[in-house]
């Protein structure tokens, strides 16, 4: 099991996303909705773009892709509208002596 150190709790306050690198070619987008910590794949399905640097909704629990506006549920990475079908990724996040930690990567 590898774990991808995010930051601080404290730095991710709610209603925010922060963006780490997991490997050469895998970026997360680590989401605080509502003090509900969520992690996703930053790439989109549709043609591998990023994905976590675009708009996104807590409240409706939305991701919004910047380049073509492909929506994606933060919960289960699943694809909610065209141009996008296929979901992405999503891995289990955690707090670890008021560190947020993604796992399972």
């Amino acid at each position: 099991m590898v774990e991808i150190e995010v930051c601080p709790l404290g730095e991710l306050p709610p209603g925010t996303v922060r963006i780490v690198a997991a490997a050469p070619l895998l970026s997360i987008g680590v989401y605080n909705c509502d003090g509900a910590l969520y992690a996703l794949e930053d790439r989109c399905s549709h043609d591998d773009g990023p994905l976590c640097e675009g708009e996104f909704d807590c409240a409706e629990g939305i991701a919004v892709c910047p380049r073509h506006g492909a929506r994606f549920e933060i919960a289960t990475g699943r694809a909610l509208s065209l141009p996008a079908y296929i979901p992405v990724d999503t891995y289990p996040v955690r707090v670890r002596d008021d560190g947020i930690v993604v796992v399972d990567v």
